[in-house]
C-alpha cells in the first residue's frame, strides 16, 4: 500500500461494490450474448432471406462495425455529460433494436439493426465499467472489474442454449433469437436504476457538492469528499480526446489498441462462427453443433475463474504475457499435424478457449486503470473502437478463410495474430496490481499534487 491513502481506494469491499458490479456485469452478459446468438440464428436466417457468403460475413460484422463507434463516440460523451444518463440511455437502445430486428425483411434491415445494436454495446463497455472503477478499492479492482467481463462468456454461453431450445420454432426461428437480447437489457435496466453518479467524475467537473453528497449516501455521513483522493490530480479540469495522445498517455493507449485488437479477433471470429468452425471440422448434427458451441464457449467462462484469483495474485502483466503464449502454441499446433482429424483442432479450440477466458477481461481492466477520470471513459471508448476494427474484419472473413486455408489455418492466422499481442504487452504494458487510480495516473505527470490523506476510519467504511 502506498503512502497515501483515500476513502474509495482503501475502503473495504461492501455490499454497495457488489450490487454495482452485478448490475455493470448486465452490458457484458447482453453482448456475449448478442454477438453469439447470431451465430446459430445464421443457421435458419441463411436459407430463410436467401443469404450469399458475402452478407452472411456482412451480418456477422455489422455489430462490431457499430461497437467501433459507439465506443468511440460514446466513450467520450461519457466522459462529458456523465456515467449515469449514459448508463441508462444505452440500454433502451440495446431493447429496442434488438426487437426491431426480429422484424425484419430484407437483408439491409438486419445489417442496420446488427449496427446500431453494436453501437449500443459499444457505448456500454466505458459507461459501465468506468463507473464501476471509480468506485472499487485497489485490492479487488482488477477482480471485480474482470468478473463483469467473464459474464460476457456467461452470456454467450446462454446464447446457445437458448439457441438450440428456440432451433424448432420453423423458418422463422431466427427472428426469436435476434430479439431475445431486449428481455435481457430491460431486466438490465430496471437494476440499474437508482444508481448514483460517480463521485471521482463530478470532482473533475467542479460539482462538489454533488459529489460530497453520494460520498455521504454511499460510505456514511461522517465522510466527506476530503476522504477522497482525485486520480490524475485534475479536479474541474474537461478531458479533451486528443489527450489520450498526450505525454504518458500515448504509450499506453498504443498498448491498450494492440493487446485488446489482438485479442477480440480470434475470439469474435470464433464465437460468431462457432457451428460452422465445428462443422469444418468434419462435427455434423446438433450435439456435435450446437453441444460443441456451448461447450467451448463454458471454457471461456472456466478460464475466467483462475484468471480472476491470479490477476491480482501475479499482477495484469504476467497474466496476459502467459496467456497469449499459450494460445499462440495452441492455435499453431495443427497447421503442422498432417491430415489433421477433428480431435486436435477441438482440443486446440478449447485449450484457446480456456487461456482467452483467463485474460480478457483485462480489456476492461487495463484502460479503466491507466487513464484519469477526465478521459477514462474516452480511453476504455478508443480501446474499444480499435479492437473492433481488427474483429470486424476477421469476422467478414472468417468464412472465407475457413473455405480457403481451412479449419488448420484459419487458426494459425489467429496463432500469429496472439504472437503479436504478446510482444506488444512484454514491450509496452505496466504492471497496475494493487495500485490506487492517483498513483497509475499521476505517475510521471508534472505539477501533479499529492493525494491527500484519508482519515484513519477508512477501513470501517461501510456501504448504506
Amino acid at each position: 500500500m502506498s503512502a497515501t491513502s483515500n476513502l474509495i481506494d482503501d475502503a473495504p469491499l461492501t455490499r454497495f461494490h457488489k450490487k454495482l458490479t452485478f448490475f455493470a456485469s448486465g452490458g457484458p452478459f447482453i453482448d456475449g450474448y448478442a454477438l453469439s446468438i447470431i451465430g446459430i440464428a445464421l443457421i435458419t436466417m441463411t436459407p430463410g432471406l436467401d443469404l450469399s457468403p458475402g452478407e452472411i460475413g456482412l451480418i456477422g460484422a455489422a455489430s462490431l462495425i457499430g461497437i467501433f463507434f459507439g465506443g468511440a463516440v460514446f466513450g467520450w460523451l461519457t466522459d462529458k455529460i456523465g456515467r449515469h444518463k449514459m448508463y441508462i440511455a444505452d440500454l433502451i437502445a440495446l431493447a429496442v433494436f434488438s426487437l426491431l430486428n426480429g422484424f425484419a425483411t430484407e437483408v439491409w434491415q438486419v445489417v442496420l439493426c446488427r449496427f446500431f445494436l453494436g453501437m449500443a454495446i459499444g457505448a456500454d463497455y466505458p459507461i459501465a465499467t468506468s463507473l464501476l472503477a471509480e468506485f472499487l478499492p485497489r485490492k479487488v479492482r482488477g477482480r471485480l472489474l474482470g468478473a463483469t467481463f467473464v459474464v460476457w462468456a456467461v452470456g454467450a454461453a446462454v446464447a446457445y442454449a437458448v439457441g438450440f431450445l428456440l432451433r424448432d420454432l420453423g423458418p422463422d426461428a431466427w427472428r426469436w433469437m435476434v430479439a431475445s437480447p431486449a428481455i435481457f437489457a430491460i431486466i438490465t435496466l430496471l437494476c440499474r436504476l437508482g444508481t448514483p453518479e460517480s463521485p471521482r467524475w463530478l470532482l473533475s467537473r467542479g460539482r462538489v457538492e454533488e459529489a460530497d453528497a453520494v460520498i455521504k449516501k454511499v460510505y456514511g455521513p461522517q465522510y466527506s469528499v476530503a476522504d477522497v483522493a482525485s486520480d490524475g490530480g485534475a479536479e474541474s479540469k474537461q478531458g479533451r480526446f486528443t489527450d489520450i495522445f498526450k505525454g504518458q498517455y500515448w504509450k499506453r493507449t498504443l498498448f491498450v489498441s494492440i493487446f485488446w485488437t489482438a485479442q477480440v479477433i480470434p475470439l469474435f471470429a470464433v464465437y460468431t462462427f462457432a457451428p460452422d468452425l465445428l462443422a469444418s471440422f468434419g462435427m455434423t448434427g446438433d450435439a456435435n453443433l450446437y453441444g460443441g458451441s456451448f461447450l467451448i464457449s463454458m471454457l471461456f467462462v472456466v478460464g475466467g475463474v483462475p484468471g480472476l484469483w491470479l490477476v491480482e495474485k501475479i499482477g495484469r502483466r504476467k497474466l496476459l504475457l502467459w496467456t497469449f503464449g499459450i494460445i499462440a502454441v495452441a492455435l499453431a499446433i495443427p497447421a503442422f499435424i498432417p491430415d489433421v482429424q477433428a480431435g486436435p483442432l477441438f482440443l486446440a479450440l478449447a485449450i484457446f478457449a480456456v487461456a482467452s477466458g483467463a485474460s480478457s477481461f483485462l480489456e476492461v481492466v487495463y484502460p479503466n486503470e491507466l487513464f484519469p477520470t477526465e478521459v477514462r471513459a474516452t480511453a476504455v471508448g478508443f480501446g474499444t473502437a480499435i479492437s473492433r476494427v481488427g474483429s470486424a474484419a476477421s469476422t467478414y472473413l472468417m468464412p472465407i478463410a475457413i473455405l480457403n486455408f481451412g479449419a488448420a489455418g484459419s487458426l494459425l492466422i489467429g496463432a500469429v495474430i496472439s504472437l503479436a499481442g504478446l510482444v506488444a504487452t512484454f514491450l509496452l504494458a505496466p504492471e497496475t496490481a494493487n495500485k490506487s487510480l492517483h498513483e497509475l495516473t499521476s505517475d510521471g505527470a508534472p505539477g501533479v499534487p499529492a493525494a491527500p490523506a484519508a482519515p484513519a476510519a477508512v477501513a470501517k467504511a461501510t456501504a448504506k
